[in-house]
């Protein structure tokens, strides 16, 4: 019996999964660290895989 292979997760369209990122905020603190901040994509909340909507919101089962 063949086997079937696992479904690849599907990819955010909007960020490519690339679902997070550090931005550098420009110079360094006192220690010579980067500040950086990390800023997540919207569509996906930082996953990077689309989500399939399956039931709507406020549905009733």
């Amino acid at each position: 019996m063949a086997q079937h292979p696992p479904t690849s997760p599907r990819i955010c369209p909007a960020c490519d999964g690339f679902a997070s990122v550090a931005i550098t905020l420009g110079g360094r603190d006192a220690r010579g660290h980067l500040r950086t901040i990390t800023a997540h994509c919207p569509a996906c909340q930082g996953t990077g895989t689309a989500r399939t909507r399956r039931n709507r919101e406020g549905a009733r089962a």
